[in-house]
Parts: C-alpha cells; sequence; structure tokens
C-alpha cells in the first residue's frame, strides 16, 4: 500500500488539473436568394494575437481533387494566421460545412487540439465566410485554467449568430 499511495496521489493531482473547454457556435439561417453553407474556423489566440492552435476548419470536404481547401483563404484571419502556413494539422480538425444550427465542440485540456495551455489570457476566435455572402469574425475573451465553471459568449451580426465558451475546471 506504501508504494500505491504516491501513484494514487499523482492520478488524483492530474485529474484535479484537467479542464475543459466547449464551444457552441451558432450558424444562422439566413433569407437570401442563393445560400451556401459557410466555412468555418475555431482557433486560440494569446494576448498578443498570436495563435496557440486551431481548434477546428469546417469546409466543403467533398470536393473533386480537395477543391474545397482552395477556399479556405476566405476565412481572411485565420488564412493570414495559421492557414497558408500549411503546417497546420488540418487533418486532425477539418469537418464538413454545417447548415443552419447549434454546433457544440468539445475539448479537453492536454489532448489534441488543445493541447497543455499555460495559464494566462486568451481569446477564442470564430470566422465564417459564405460563397456569394459575407465574412465575419466573433471573438470571446478568456482566462484559463478557470476558476470556476462558466459561461462567455459574444454573437454575431450576419454570418454567425451566437458563440459561446464553456468553462470547466
Amino acid at each position: 500500500m506504501r508504494k500505491l499511495f504516491p501513484v494514487l496521489l499523482a492520478a488524483v493531482a492530474i485529474q484535479a488539473q484537467a479542464a475543459d473547454l466547449n464551444v457552441t457556435v451558432e450558424v444562422p439561417r439566413l433569407d437570401v436568394a442563393e445560400y451556401h453553407k459557410p466555412y468555418v474556423s475555431t482557433w486560440i489566440e494569446r494576448e498578443d494575437g498570436s495563435v496557440v492552435t486551431t481548434l477546428s476548419v469546417w469546409y466543403d470536404t467533398k470536393m473533386k481533387n480537395d477543391e474545397g481547401q482552395k477556399w479556405l483563404k476566405d476565412m481572411r484571419q485565420w488564412w493570414r494566421k495559421v492557414g497558408r502556413e500549411g503546417n497546420a494539422p488540418l487533418d486532425a480538425v477539418s469537418g464538413a460545412t454545417r447548415g443552419p444550427g447549434s454546433y457544440t465542440l468539445n475539448f479537453s485540456a492536454g489532448k489534441a487540439p488543445l493541447g497543455k495551455l499555460d495559464a494566462g489570457n486568451y481569446k477564442l476566435v470564430v470566422e465564417a465566410a459564405r460563397e456569394v455572402g459575407g465574412r465575419e469574425v466573433v471573438s470571446v475573451p478568456f482566462q484559463w485554467p478557470a476558476s470556476k465553471a462558466g459561461t462567455l459568449s459574444a454573437s454575431g451580426k450576419t454570418e454567425l449568430g451566437s458563440v459561446s465558451l464553456e468553462l470547466a475546471p
């Protein structure tokens, strides 16, 4: 038992440090003549604007010869900061575009793509761009790690609806 006790304490300490970050993105229903599902990117930035990680990228994954990738640059902020470098692990975080609705993405500290975030102030950034439509960026500032469970949110005006960030210590 004496040999096992330190191992149990270490497991409890690791579990106590684990934290969750849940992102909910609303894609609004738009009354337009020609509707295309938006490309949406979600990432975390430091206070200085440098990117920590890309959490997700939704784009047209079904186009022949990966043609959907050439339109990723329409998400201008994400593209300039991360996308054009080509070293983002898109395969790990990409998914198909999504129609109107509310979508929740769940991330755990220590696991990809969130990984280990140092303590500090950050911004969750969500960008949407739509063919024959507009482009919009919404950001939600937050502090990591969260001292208590809570939800932070911001709203878009056109291409994005509500964006919320639920933090769980």
